[in-house]
């Protein structure tokens, strides 16, 4: 059985040998992230090239995918280091206060998003929401605040604002660099930290076009207005290539109680509109420190396979974590415990709706007859952009989708379609009327299918050329094929 979701790892300290990095994908993983919120530009390119070097090694499709870090709003640092609030202290944020002269009583902040749409009775949240401000006071230069939740606080630790509402550019300076240096080692992703709307979507995907980059973007659904309009959201979907749940700064503006059902509304919305979706955050966060996940992780990772999420995502496990290999592992596990259910086999994708073009109808007829004909094995998409696999991905299947291609963007890309698997294909190697037996002879080779299978080909009338798959076969493996 050939796992259908995908894993993304992170990369940091945790996996920047070649042994670790080697055996993490040799585990299983299928995209790694590197997080620009950590580490300098030329750590980023080093770790894409070591990526890509041993992918080839192993004779795998490896994508890399490149997270701006946004507009992580921050508090400045404290003179010692940290203080300890208590529930009833006065504590306020000082734009008047130096970059290193947080007290007991407050600590400096220089982000006007923060002073411009605070007010009075705002909760603000510090250190991942474990830290909650009651607002009492704004003048414009300070705010003063009541400890509502205690604890301890650090040097730079960031702030949201419960139910959402700073209006912080989604790309800042630094992320207008990094979409360079993405562009510089060819990712094959980059993600889009807090957009506010499409139109952060849309910028974002200009920069990239100026960078001569054609990466897939990903939208990071953190922001609690986003969530809140539906037809916005949707609107987000839309321009992007997909998105990311990001379930830490999410849950910190929206509140713990109501994550799980916007998690599922996203995965569901993403999935309709015919885009990648990738469940993240602390999926696996006790094996940061312990070579086995609990209970309710494990339960975490199969609900959102279950929920029909592409690819689920390990972010402090693999890049600081002492068990970077074993939690691979677990993962891949869990993904082929729950891929068992049979709630992931059956689809209603678009079941009444009409379709626009002749390559939705080819990708959607070829899925219904693989999940209704009995002894199909396997379905190949013989692809220039990878959008066919993409729209087939769409729907729930057990039967595993082969993307061939020439395109080594594509090839990479389409890794982290669900239930898609990719395999280099030159049509210029191929005589046209010999490739139909060119898919069945390397299923065959590589033991994906046997004598008497069917096989579900897709293709277009020219093979290598956009837009065109209008062609659908059913094969049958040791019968002749023309």
């Amino acid at each position: 059985m050939l796992r259908r979701t995908k894993i993304v790892a992170t990369l940091g300290p945790a996996t920047d040998s070649d042994e670790s990095l080697e055996a993490i994908i040799r585990a299983g993983v299928d995209v790694v992230r590197l997080n620009f919120s950590h580490g300098e530009s030329e750590d980023h390119i080093q770790r894409a090239q070591r990526v890509r070097k041993i992918a080839d090694k192993l004779g795998r499709f490896v994508a890399v995918l490149a997270d701006l870090q946004g507009p992580k709003i921050r508090i400045a640092r404290f003179k010692h280091d940290k203080i300890t609030l208590k529930v009833g202290d006065a504590f306020a944020l000082d734009t008047r206060l130096g970059v290193a002269d947080g007290s007991q009583e407050a600590v400096g902040i220089d982000h006007e998003a923060v002073i411009r749409d605070t007010n009075p009775g705002d909760i603000l949240l510090l250190d991942d929401g474990r830290i909650e401000l009651l607002v009492k006071s704004n003048d414009g230069v300070r705010i003063e605040s009541e400890v509502l939740i205690g604890g301890v606080l650090s040097n730079n630790k960031g702030i949201n604002k419960k139910g959402g509402g700073l209006s912080a550019k989604a790309l800042t300076d630094k992320d207008k660099a990094d979409i360079k240096v993405a562009a510089q080692f060819d990712a094959d992703y980059v993600a889009v930290s807090f957009p506010r709307d499409d139109n952060d979507m849309l910028e974002a995907r200009a920069l990239l076009d100026a960078a001569d980059s054609n990466a897939g973007l990903i939208a990071k659904i953190e922001r609690a207005e986003l969530v809140a309009d539906h037809d916005m959201l949707d609107e987000v979907i839309r321009v992007s290539n997909g998105v990311m749940v990001a379930r830490g700064d999410l849950a910190v503006e929206v509140g713990d109680a109501e994550l799980v059902a916007i998690q599922k509304h996203i995965i569901e919305r993403a999935r309709s509109l015919n885009r990648v979706v990738i469940t993240a955050t602390q999926m696996m966060e006790s094996m940061i420190t312990n070579p086995m996940p609990t209970r309710a992780e494990v339960s975490d990772v199969a609900n959102a396979v279950i929920d029909g999420t592409d690819a689920v995502m390990l972010s402090a496990e693999t890049a600081v974590g002492e068990y970077p290999v074993e939690v691979v592992e677990a993962m891949h596990r869990i993904c082929e415990g729950a891929e068992r259910s049979p709630t992931t086999q059956v689809s209603q994708h678009r079941i009444h709706e009409a379709f626009e073009v002749i390559d939705e109808g080819i990708a959607f007829s070829a899925m219904y007859a693989a999940n209704h004909l009995q002894g199909v094995k396997a379905i190949v998409s013989m692809t220039e952009t990878g959008k066919t696999p993409l729209l087939m991905s769409r729907i729930r299947t057990k039967i595993p989708i082969f993307s061939f291609s020439a395109q080594l963007s594509t090839q990479r890309r389409v890794v982290l379609y669900r239930g898609v698997h990719s395999i280099p294909f030159v049509a210029a190697d191929v005589d046209n009327e010999k490739v139909n037996q060119f898919a069945i002879d390397t299923l065959l080779e590589k033991g994906i299918v046997e004598q008497g299978d069917l096989v579900i080909l897709t293709k277009g009338n020219y093979i290598n050329a956009q837009g065109g798959t209008n062609t659908m076969k059913i094969l049958r493996v040791g019968d002749e094929i023309h």
